[in-house]
């Protein structure tokens, strides 16, 4: 049998697309003021907290490793005794302390009550601080925790505030302004706006006044660091409420803590919540819970006041 010329061809040709090499996908690559802005948000945004009064929340950065937090003063206004609560970038929730302020430039440092090393921001020094340079600022604008904006510092104030057009909003307030190396050049606090929303004239008050707070609040920080470092005290010996729901309450039936992973925890109560009533019958002490619990219910409606409203949750035990 003779074999045709063109299929010899044919055949070359199929070897030859079979035997090429896969092509490589190429690596995509960010532009440099893109890496920047990444590298820049990796590293310092662990350190971006909000800090939550109870009504109303703000933002602040993380100073240093043991938890010292460097806000504004009207975030921290109206706290009950200077007690606050710091939210980390993960969720983590943590007791803490007003320590300082400084009214006149709108300043507050918070110690956070814990011993353990937390993520933080460094300082900048204020002769690398130039009209005209990138910067960045962290935050919870309207309650978004985590934004990242950029833009440039307009302005030099002639009592040292910085002017950017970095869009700051409502919940930034305490937050940092960054340079392009990760470092604090300033505390963003306030906003010109006729309607609430950034029209590109945002301020920070300037390093230099908050290295003057820090300075002379060197004595209530080491207090406060001691404070941070004494172990928590044990906890009261459980009760029938306790064992149940894993909540601890005033004898006005308040909640003050609720346990992790409890029954509670799972249901929805919170601290500041106040019982009611069970099974939509009134309740007028801790003794009545105790009462009900020790029946052994498998499940019920807790009647409870939360900001100023009523809410029914019910609960399975």
């Amino acid at each position: 049998m003779r074999i045709k010329p063109g299929y010899w061809v044919a055949c070359a040709l199929s070897i030859a697309v079979t035997a090429s090499p896969p092509a490589i996908p190429a690596v995509f690559a960010f532009n440099p003021d893109e890496q920047t802005r990444i590298d820049l948000y990796e590293a310092a945004s662990p350190a971006v907290v909000t800090l939550d009064i109870g009504r109303g929340a703000g933002s602040g950065s993380i100073i240093d490793p043991t938890g010292l937090v460097l806000t504004n003063d009207h975030v921290i206004q109206g706290a009950n005794r200077g007690r606050v609560v710091v939210i980390t970038a993960a969720g983590d929730r943590y007791p803490a302390q007003v320590i300082a302020v400084d009214r006149t430039n709108d300043l507050a440092l918070v110690q956070i009550l814990s011993t353990r090393r937390f993520p933080s921001i460094p300082l900048a020094s204020m002769q690398d601080v130039r009209v005209g340079q990138q910067v960045y600022a962290i935050g919870s604008p309207f309650g978004l925790s985590g934004t990242l904006t950029t833009g440039i510092l307009s302005r030099i104030a002639p009592n040292g505030d910085l002017q950017t057009d970095a869009a700051i909003n409502p919940g930034n307030s305490g937050g940092p302004l960054l340079n392009s190396n990760g470092e604090l050049i300033g505390v963003n606090k306030a906003i010109i706006t006729p309607n609430r929303g950034n029209v590109g004239i945002g301020f920070a008050t300037h390093l230099q006044a908050v290295e003057q707070l820090i300075a002379r609040s060197r004595d209530q920080i080491a207090t406060a660091r001691n404070l941070a470092q004494q172990p928590a005290p044990p906890p009261p010996p459980p009760t029938a409420s306790q064992i149940r729901l894993g909540v601890a309450m005033t004898p006005d039936l308040i909640i003050q803590g609720v346990e992790r992973g409890s029954i509670a925890a799972q249901s929805g109560l919170r601290p500041g919540d106040r019982i009611l009533a069970i099974n939509r019958r009134r309740i007028r002490s801790v003794d009545d819970i105790l009462t009900f619990l020790s029946s052994g219910p498998d499940a019920a409606l807790f009647t409870i006041a939360r900001d100023r409203r009523l809410a029914n949750i019910p609960i399975r035990f």
